[in-house]
């Protein structure tokens, strides 16, 4: 709980200094583009020093998108996302026949990142995103054998967030957009664990966005 704690605060902070970066850069902004797409996520887990890492695990995403412009090139960008982790080639003891079995561990979050976004190139099509983000666990089940594995793992992923992606204009107001979208976990995913043990996952996303 303490470690919890501290992590939340951490995460607060940091928030807070991106939305004052971005504050103090406004200068003819005000406009709010709002979006959704959906993206092909790469997952694994590892442990805290790096030196141990799991098979990745493909999946996808999903999620709604808002950004407030405080100038031409600098924003506060929010995500809602129905987010896939976990890994693959885990194993799992099968009670019925007392086998270790090899397995992929799928883990569901609701992810809510929120980061300063940061416009660039001659129109500013480009952009590059960071900050901290959250996610909540709502489902973690094996690919084998079907079993419910949430009681296992922490509530709640926090973590940074970081991105760069394009945006082709294709009407008045409207844009496609492609983007590389990254998680780098600071918390344990594991209740109860001897190491601890961090979600990472990458994923590249399409989608479109309204200026209004």
């Amino acid at each position: 709980k303490l470690k919890s704690n501290i992590m939340k605060k951490l995460l607060f902070i940091a928030a807070f200094t991106i939305f004052g970066t971005v504050s103090t850069n406004a200068q003819d902004g005000g406009e709010f583009e709002f979006g959704g797409g959906f993206g092909y996520n790469i997952a694994n887990v590892s442990t805290a020093d790096g030196r141990d890492s799991t098979s990745s695990l493909s999946s996808f995403n999903v999620g709604v998108s808002g950004e407030y412009f405080f100038s031409e090139r600098w924003g506060l960008k929010m995500k809602l996302i129905y987010d896939n982790k976990g890994w693959a080639d885990g194993f799992i003891q099968d009670n019925d026949t007392g086998r270790s079995i090899t397995t992929d561990f799928k883990l569901g979050y609701i992810t809510v990142p929120i980061m300063a976004n940061w416009h660039f190139g001659s129109d500013y099509n480009w952009y590059l995103n960071f900050g901290p983000y959250v996610g909540i666990l709502i489902n973690a089940k094996d690919s084998k054998l079907g079993l419910d594995l949430k009681d296992g793992f922490q509530g709640t992923d926090f973590g940074l967030a970081f991105g760069i992606g394009y945006k082709f204009e294709i009407a008045d107001n409207t844009r496609l957009y492609i983007e590389y979208d990254g998680q780098s976990g600071l918390s344990n995913v594991f209740k109860e664990s001897s190491l601890t043990v961090r979600n990472g996952r990458s994923s590249f996303n399409i989608g479109v966005l309204f200026l209004l």
